[in-house]
């Protein structure tokens, strides 16, 4: 009797079973009694967890070999019975009549592989089904907005998909790939990992920007970081990058609207002040330049996302979607303090900018392409050292901006403080590679012309040693 109640599982609202299929389970479980060394390892690999048995018996049945194989213990009839005792879950189950039963339906362990598989595809159904019915009591009960809903929804679906993605590549296989993409390194003699962001003297240190990582731009108000982004943003749509191939770019400006955006973009590109355009003091040359600008970046593939105040994981959810429309290879993001988690919100700043940045990482990770976040410092470096010199423990709100990120760019611009060395320098921007996680570190030099936000690459770009490669401090991790 004991074992009828716990192997009973109440039908769903609708009627129907949820799919499951006992026989599988119980070969499953017969086959690890059988031969537990080999087919414990197929469950491992296969993400068979207590949760993917549907009947309560084998799951508590299979909890008990779970802890055995972490335990590095033998796994057979007698351990699962003592363990299933210490527990208190013999009794519940049937007894040792119930792992009686398992051994003799399965005649055979060759066929665990099977079993697992069709265990793993009947918990997968019912996940799906689970979210979908979670998605529908959200529908009739958030209060949050139907585009945050949608986001949930969809992440929750998304997380599915991923736990089915964690096999082993095999260290041939991976051998394998890492040398056809040196060989074409060595064939194409095109040493860029990444994709160009345009700047030669940047891309000499950065090696391009690289899919699944996150790149942060930082710095405070005023030093051009925006136009940086924006100038990265355009050179990897036009195709103005080491391979001339245009690549769709996807831009989430939370700060500025995309009319303010746009404007400045086709005055940076046509080399014409917006200044002096707000207030109507230009000519018709001017027109001329902004026409054809204009005419040049309609072809341009960016998709640009304008809505203040997202939450991080409806701003994921947008991305996937872009992602999946237009296949864009790079994602800006204007800038990571204005994004909001309101799962988060209520347990301080510093935890919620922490799960911002984790997500953005997560992202990068998920559509495979990088992620370049702009980011706020605090005045640390103003009260520090009066050349406003920043460094990695000055990014604002937390510290797991700089644990997540895989490179952190400090912009600043000399002419800015009055004490520094180089303040005459009017057009000097310096870009500190800060953090390199696959690479050196070193200070970038451009030159940042002011009355067009446009950034070019500067003659002498990189600080040099002795003998002309750049400092290497690679971060090893």
């Amino acid at each position: 009797m004991a074992m009828e109640s716990v192997s009973s599982q109440p039908v769903s609202r609708t009627g129907r079973v949820p799919p499951h299929s006992e026989e599988a389970e119980r070969g499953v479980l017969g086959s690890v009694l059988l031969d537990s060394a080999r087919v414990m390892d197929i469950c491992v690999e296969r993400q068979i967890s207590p949760e993917s048995f549907y009947v309560p018996a084998h799951r508590i049945v299979y909890e008990a070999m779970l802890d055995l194989s972490n335990q590095a213990a033998a796994i057979d009839i007698l351990t699962v019975t003592d363990k299933l005792k210490m527990a208190g879950g013999l009794e519940s189950i049937g007894g040792t009549v119930f792992l009686d039963r398992l051994i003799d339906s399965t005649p055979t362990a060759a066929h665990a592989e099977y079993y697992a598989e069709i265990v793993r595809q009947k918990f997968l159904l019912r996940s799906i089904i689970s979210c979908a019915r979670d998605a529908e009591n959200s529908c009739y009960e958030s209060e949050e907005g139907a585009d945050l809903t949608l986001g949930k929804v969809e992440q929750s679906f998304l997380d599915i998909t991923e736990r089915q993605h964690g096999y082993m590549v095999p260290w041939t296989t991976a051998i394998k790939n890492t040398m056809e993409h040196i060989e074409n390194i060595l064939v194409t003699r095109k040493g860029l990992s990444g994709i160009s962001t345009g700047f030669m003297n940047l891309d000499k240190i950065l090696q391009g920007l690289r899919a699944g990582e996150m790149i942060v731009l930082a710095a405070r108000p005023s030093m051009g970081k925006t136009s940086l982004v924006m100038n990265i943003a355009e050179n990897v749509a036009l195709g103005k990058g080491g391979d001339k191939v245009p690549k769709p770019v996807g831009i989430f400006s939370l700060e500025m609207s995309h009319e303010a955006l746009v404007m400045r973009m086709l005055c940076s590109h046509a080399e014409v002040p917006s200044f002096d355009l707000a207030g109507g003091y230009v000519g018709q040359n001017a027109h001329g330049k902004l026409t054809q600008a204009a005419s040049v970046l309609s072809k341009a593939p960016i998709y640009l996302d304008d809505t203040g105040g997202l939450d991080v994981m409806e701003m994921r959810a947008r991305a996937r979607r872009m992602k999946k429309k237009n296949n864009i290879e790079l994602v800006v993001i204007d800038y990571l303090q204005l994004l909001h988690s309101s799962e988060y919100a209520r347990q301080g700043k510093q935890v919620e900018t922490a799960h911002i940045s984790g997500n953005l990482k997560a992202m990068a990770k998920e559509l495979k392409v990088p992620v370049l976040v702009l980011s706020q410092l605090s005045r640390a470096p103003e009260q520090r050292d009066k050349s406003g010199k920043p460094k990695l423990s000055d990014l604002r709100d937390s510290g797991a901006i700089e644990q997540d990120a895989d490179v952190v760019c400090m912009l600043r611009r000399p002419c800015k403080y009055p004490e520094d060395e180089e303040q005459n320098d009017q057009t000097l921007a310096i870009v500190d590679v800060a953090k390199h996680r696959n690479g050196p570190t070193g200070e970038v030099r451009l030159n940042f012309e002011d009355r067009f936000t446009r950034f070019r690459d500067r003659e002498h770009g990189v600080d040099e040693m002795p003998g002309g490669a750049p400092e290497a401090e690679v971060e090893v991790q």
